[in-house]
């Protein structure tokens, strides 16, 4: 089987803080449908270059009881923030490349990512906005 990891609030959480970044936290739909908010849960951490990640998990994966217990989460959005607004990566990375969001992540491709975000130099958005790549 080709079964992709569930992630959860302490799971994500735990990567980031991990990484280095300073993590807030927060759940969204609770075991009650009428609960207001449309995602699962939110982690955004702020890493020591000033790069921000905001992972969330927007829909439950129901499992059948002999696979996992109840509802999870296999899979996360990430937007990128620089200076308080949506960001791109610098040229030469993988992710965030003309778009404000890189959807449908993986375990492993959040791990990826994160490790990606944690090394930017900073000066490499005011390099490429000087030569004209950003």
């Amino acid at each position: 089987m080709n079964e992709r990891a569930p992630m959860i609030l302490e799971s994500v959480k735990g990567m980031l803080e991990d990484a280095g970044a300073n993590v807030m936290a927060r759940s969204g739909r609770s075991e009650h449908y009428s609960a207001p908010r449309e995602f699962s849960f939110e982690v955004r951490g702020t890493f020591p270059n000033g790069l921000e990640l905001q992972v969330v998990a927007r829909q439950f994966t129901y499992r059948d009881p002999w696979e996992a217990s109840g509802r999870v989460n296999d899979l996360v959005d990430v937007s990128l923030f620089r200076d308080g607004g949506f960001s791109p990566l610098p040229k030469g990375y993988p992710f965030f490349q003309g778009k404000d969001e890189e959807s449908a992540l993986d375990e492993d491709q959040l791990r990826e990512l994160i490790e990606c975000v944690k090394g930017v130099n900073p000066k490499l958005y005011e390099l490429q906005r000087l030569t004209g790549d950003l």
